[in-house]
């Protein structure tokens, strides 16, 4: 196996697609015990994210802030559940490239500013087994 030209640092977040975030706060917050370490507002995406974080990974809870966001529409077609797993990488143009020249279908050609300020770049669910996933780096 040849090396990569970026390298996979771990699970950042699993990201949960919700139409009030009282209740899966409350799970996650009180009853679980994980920490709300922020919550945000995403405008080019029209989301409200709330992140709740365990020190070894993130959950994401994702609820629209308008009926045209990407997040209204996957609640109306799947409802509430999972909506993406994003990986924390070192290098993300470097894996678009890679991932793009190898036939993975990107959503996100180039990287741009995601919750928590961190560059975020998608990938198609028809490329990855049926599972959108996003990868991160620290800008």
């Amino acid at each position: 196996m040849s090396k990569l030209p970026f390298k996979v640092l771990g699970i950042e977040h699993v990201a949960l697609a919700v139409k009030d975030v009282d209740a899966p706060s409350n799970l996650f917050g009180s009853l679980l015990g994980i920490e709300h370490t922020s919550s945000e507002e995403i405008m080019d995406q029209k989301v409200n994210t709330h992140i709740f974080d365990t020190t070894y990974g993130k959950i994401e809870l994702l609820n629209p802030i308008s009926d045209d966001s990407p997040i209204s529409k996957f609640l109306e077609n799947r409802g509430e559940g999972i909506h993406h797993i994003a990986f924390k990488v070192d290098k993300l143009q470097r894996a678009l490239d890679y991932l793009k020249d190898n036939g993975i279908q990107l959503i996100d050609e180039t990287p741009k500013i995601g919750a928590e300020g961190l560059l975020v770049a998608f990938l198609h669910p028809k490329s990855t087994y049926g599972v959108l996933i996003e990868l991160c780096q620290q800008p």
